[in-house]
């Protein structure tokens, strides 16, 4: 993303990643004077002031050094989020709009388009028996191809169909190769639906999505011979419904604080080419692929922008996403369904217009105490944060959905019509003597206004406030979204809004 980059590389992780080292290698960076920290690691949601990356990140954040962090690789459930304090990026992953195609034929004719990085040039492709194991022993193990269970089946010079599930997607093909098999097509489990990986596998295979395991069940259950083939076609380009959300990818709400949405922005992380320790590139998935996207499109921004704070970085990432795929309808989710607030977060990033925002959202590192102080921690633990005496009682503290945050998050009471309100302020990035106005969606059940409608800058990096009040107007419960856009004649800029009504 950022070509002529310098790299500084801190190695935090032996066996596991210790909170001393993954804080002290943050320390270093900072001190060494880096201008972006790319952190493509976490663990399970835990308070802030244990949370080393939460401290290591306030502490860059405090220097002027943005940080851009993996979400976690715990979807499609929700609250799995993780790195999801203010101060961090929180990025979780998206499908890019090309496929390494791996089509399956069945003996009947039917044609179904999986994936595989195993793409052999001289592999003759022909019609084989098939076989499902989990079929013939009713065993939940042998439908998955677990280590040892093809031994009391005859899968040698076939074709073996395997469910997703407990063992690797890899390490499947290796247990079919082991015990004899031609090739290995895998279907996806409910979870995961439509998300598939284009894996390095072992000997000719197809991941295909649950749609297409039935189908395939199906047609081994009408005949007595089965047979398929594998026909690899290489790279498949524009594919529909990209970007979508990858199944893995993990969701809000945050547990630790819930009233900021979290994951902030989606970033391609499935089937990504990168550098490997054993060999010198592997095809890889995760969040920790989707972080150093967004990382890197972070350093172009402050390339552009030298006097930009984090905050002011983060916000032009945040108010220029795009929530559109290339069919220009809602990203989808695994099970191509359009994605949540909780799994999309602002949207999918796009690099260019977050050159040029218009207006942002600012906060300077002083402006978090109020909010922590408001999450009702204690003072010496907002003091290990901000590496600084901190008196809450001394401090005026605000709820969540006051900080000065580019998305939106609020909570509706069940009984009354009580407008809820926010402030928020922003700065003009864009041109002089320009105006805004205000645009707001939300759904069904939900009033919403802003005040004032219009903004009008006069100058550049002038600061205006409004007030964005929100009230029930019918008996819906639950969440909802909406969305709130700023509107000038060059730029618009969009917070995405979550609701709850209780």
């Amino acid at each position: 993303m950022a070509p002529r980059a310098h790299l500084a590389i801190y190695k935090v992780c032996l066996e596991s990643c210790a909170s001393d080292d993954i804080l002290a290698g943050m320390d270093a960076a900072v001190g060494d004077g880096v201008d972006v920290l790319s952190i493509s690691l976490g663990g399970d949601p835990v308070p802030f002031f244990v949370d080393a990356i939460a401290l290591g990140g306030f502490n860059a954040i405090s220097k002027g050094i943005f940080v851009s962090c993996s979400a976690g690789n715990s979807g499609p459930d929700h609250y799995t989020v993780s790195n999801d304090a203010p101060w961090l990026l929180t990025v979780g992953a998206s499908t890019v709009d090309r496929s390494f195609r791996a089509t399956v034929k069945l003996g009947d004719g039917q044609e179904l388009d999986g994936e595989s990085m195993y793409q052999p040039s001289n592999y003759k492709s022909k019609l084989l028996p098939l076989v499902y194991p989990g079929l013939i022993t009713g065993n939940s193990d042998t439908a998955l191809c677990m280590n040892g269970t093809l031994d009391s089946v005859d899968v040698r010079g076939k074709i073996v169909l395997c469910d997703r599930g407990t063992n690797m997607r890899v390490e499947k093909g290796q247990v079919v190769k082991k015990a004899g098999g031609a090739g290995m097509i895998l279907v996806n489990d409910a979870l995961n639906s439509y998300s598939t990986n284009a894996d390095l596998h072992v000997l000719p295979a197809s991941h295909l999505p649950y749609s297409d395991a039935a189908k395939i069940k199906v047609y081994i259950n009408s005949t007595s011979a089965p047979t398929a083939a594998i026909i690899f076609k290489g790279t498949a380009l524009r594919v529909p419904n990209s970007p979508a959300l990858a199944s893995f990818s993990s969701r809000g709400p945050s547990q630790i604080t819930p009233g900021i949405l979290k994951p902030d922005i989606l970033g391609p992380g499935v089937n990504v080419l990168a550098a490997w320790n054993t060999q010198k590139f592997n095809m890889i998935s995760g969040t920790s692929m989707s972080c150093p996207h967004l990382s890197g499109i972070s350093a172009l921004i402050k390339h552009a922008h030298p006097d930009w704070s984090p905050a002011a970085i983060k916000s032009a990432i945040l108010t220029t996403a795009r929530q559109k795929d290339n069919r220009q309808q809602p990203i989808v989710d695994e099970k191509h369904v359009p994605a949540d607030l909780f799994a999309v977060g602002a949207g999918h990033v796009d690099p260019q217009r977050a050159i040029d925002p218009g207006l942002v959202y600012d906060l300077a590192p002083g402006d978090y105490i109020p909010y922590l102080c408001g999450l009702g921690i204690k003072d010496e633990s907002v003091s290990a944060i901000v590496r600084k005496n901190v008196k809450c009682s001394s401090v005026k503290s605000i709820t969540e959905g006051e900080l000065n945050y580019p998305s939106i998050t609020v909570t509706l009471p069940a009984i009354g019509s009580k407008w809820i309100s926010y402030t928020r302020t922003v700065t003009n990035v864009g041109k002089p003597m320009t105006e805004y106005s205000a645009a707001v969606d939300v759904a069904k059940g939900v009033t919403a206004r802003v005040r004032p409608a219009k903004l009008y800058f006069k100058e550049v990096n002038q600061k205006q406030s409004f007030t964005i009040s929100f009230r029930r107007n019918g008996d819906g419960f639950g969440p909802a979204e909406g969305r709130l856009r700023w509107v000038s004649k060059e730029h618009v800029v969009r917070s995405p809004i979550s609701i709850f009504m209780e």
